[in-house]
C-alpha cells in the first residue's frame, strides 16, 4: 500500500450554498479537519492525511428542501436548492484494514451536515492493494454452485417461515417435502431466528437429518441458509453446530448484526454466509438520504458475505426494478479488477414463475438465486409442481419461449400462470 493511497466515494448532495463549497467541508469534515483549521495541522498534515475533492457535477435544482435543517434555518437560508453529484478521495492510510471505521469515513457525521439538506452516498472505489486486506467470499458464486451441484440454470430456492409457529419437527418435516420437490436451496425467513418454539439448537439437527438423508438416497446436496441473527458469540456456536451437522449455509441480518460481527464470523466459519439486507430500505428508500445500494454492497462484501439480497423484480416492495436490476449487476462485478470476489445475488419477495422473464431479461445471467416462497409453498399442484413451474418457465425464457407458449407443454407452469397471474395484476 503507498502512503497517498486513496479509495473514492461519490455523493448526491443537496444545498442552499455553493457546492464546491460544502464538498470542501465533506472531505475536512471526514479526514484531518474541522469547521476550522486546528493547532497542529499544519500544511504537511493537511497533504498527506486530508480527503480531497475530485469531482463536483452540477444537477438541476430542486424546487424545495428534501430534508429539513435547523442550523440552515437560524440563518433564515433560503433556496435555490442546488444539487451535484461529488467526488471525493479519502486517504486509506487514515483508516487502515478497518471496515467501521470505513463505513464512519464515508458516511458518519456526513448525514448531520448543517451545509445540505439532501446527503447520500452513492458508490466507493476501492484500489486493489486496499481491498486485499479485507475478506473474500469463501464460496461466492462458483462455491455455491460447487456445494449445490448446480452446474447451471438459476438456482431456485425457497423461504421456510418457522415464525409462523412451527416445531423443529414440522419444519424438518417440511424441509423433507421441498428436498424432494426439487429445491436448490431454502433459507429461513429473517424474523425467525432462535424462537422458543424452534430454537436452533433443536432445529438445526431436526433440519439437517432430512437433509442428510436426501443427499443419500439422491446425492443432492440442498443447501440450507439456517437464521443465525444473534450477538458474536451466539452467532459462532450456532455456525459450529451447523457444521458439524453437515450443514453448508448460514443467513444474518446485516444491518442488525453489523461489519464486526460478519468479520467475526466470515473468519470464524467455512461456511457460505448468506446476507440479508432487511432494514435497508430505511437507509435508501429516500432518494437524497443514506446510501444507494452500490456502496452498501460493497461494505458487506469487504465482510466476506457470500450472498446478498436484492429483493425481486416485479416483486411486492417498493422499489423499482431498474434499481433491483442495478443491485443484481453490482452483486456480480468484481469490486476490484482482479479479484474473484462477486457474490451471488439473491432474488426473493414475490417471486413465482411469472417473474422469471424480466429476472432473466435483466440480468441475462443464471449466475443467481430465485427464491419463491408463495410460488412454491402456495402452488395449486404442491410443492414439486411449483418448483417445477419455475424451471420450466427459466427454460422458457432462455430459450426464448414466450411462457403462454410454453405452458401449453408444461402443466405445472400453465397452473402457475392461471392461479398466481390473476393475483400479481
Amino acid at each position: 500500500m503507498t502512503h497517498h493511497e486513496r479509495l473514492e466515494a461519490t455523493y448526491l448532495i443537496e444545498t442552499p450554498l455553493d457546492p464546491a463549497q460544502v464538498a470542501e467541508v465533506m472531505a475536512g469534515e471526514q479526514s484531518c479537519g474541522t469547521f476550522t483549521r486546528v493547532h497542529g495541522e499544519t500544511d504537511a498534515l493537511r497533504e498527506r492525511a486530508r480527503a480531497t475533492v475530485e469531482q463536483i457535477e452540477a444537477l438541476p435544482d430542486a424546487p424545495a428542501p428534501s430534508l429539513p435543517n435547523a442550523w440552515l434555518e437560524r440563518q433564515g437560508r433560503g433556496g435555490p436548492w442546488r444539487r451535484a453529484r461529488v467526488r471525493i478521495a479519502f486517504p486509506t492510510a487514515n483508516i487502515g484494514a478497518n471496515l467501521p471505521t470505513l463505513a464512519a469515513t464515508v458516511s458518519g457525521n456526513l448525514y448531520d451536515l448543517g451545509e445540505v439538506t439532501g446527503m447520500r452516498l452513492e458508490s466507493l472505489r476501492l484500489p486493489a492493494a486496499y481491498r486485499a486486506r479485507f475478506d473474500l467470499p469463501l464460496l461466492g458464486t462458483s462455491g455455491t454452485r460447487a456445494r449445490t451441484g448446480v452446474s447451471s440454470g438459476a438456482l431456485v430456492g425457497t423461504i421456510i417461515k418457522p415464525n409462523v409457529g412451527l416445531s423443529s419437527e414440522q419444519t424438518a418435516e417440511l424441509v423433507t417435502r421441498l428436498c424432494a420437490a426439487g429445491v436448490d436451496f431454502i433459507k429461513d425467513d429473517e424474523v425467525c431466528a432462535d424462537p422458543a418454539h424452534a430454537p436452533l439448537a433443536q432445529r438445526i439437527p431436526a433440519v439437517m437429518a432430512a437433509v442428510r438423508e436426501h443427499q443419500q438416497r439422491t446425492g443432492k446436496h440442498v443447501m440450507v441458509a439456517f437464521n443465525i441473527t444473534d450477538e458474536t458469540d451466539a452467532m459462532r456456536r450456532h455456525a459450529d453446530l451447523v457444521e458439524r451437522e453437515g450443514g453448508s449455509c448460514v443467513m444474518a441480518s446485516l444491518n442488525w448484526c453489523g461489519y464486526s460481527a460478519l468479520q467475526t464470523l466470515r473468519r470464524h466459519t467455512p461456511l457460505a454466509l448468506h446476507g440479508h439486507r432487511n432494514g435497508f430500505g430505511a437507509l435508501s428508500r429516500h432518494p437524497l438520504l443514506g446510501i444507494g445500494f452500490q456502496a452498501y454492497q460493497t461494505l458487506w462484501r469487504l465482510a466476506g458475505v457470500d450472498h446478498m439480497h436484492v429483493h425481486g423484480l416485479q416483486g411486492k416492495f417498493s422499489q423499482p426494478d431498474d434499481e433491483v436490476t442495478e443491485s443484481a449487476r453490482d452483486c456480480l462485478l468484481p469490486l476490484t479488477d482482479g479479484f474473484n470476489d462477486t457474490v451471488m445475488p439473491a432474488f426473493s419477495s414475490g417471486q413465482w414463475a411469472g417473474t422469471v422473464p424480466a429476472t432473466w431479461a435483466a440480468t441475462s445471467t443464471d449466475d443467481l438465486l430465485f427464491m419463491s416462497g408463495g410460488g412454491i409453498l402456495a402452488h395449486p399442484g404442491g410443492l414439486e409442481a411449483g418448483v417445477a413451474s419455475i424451471r420450466q418457465a427459466w427454460s422458457a425464457t432462455r430459450a426464448g419461449q414466450s411462457l403462454d407458449v410454453a405452458a401449453r407443454d408444461a402443466p405445472e407452469l400453465a397452473a402457475a400462470l392461471a392461479f398466481f397471474g390473476p393475483r400479481t395484476k
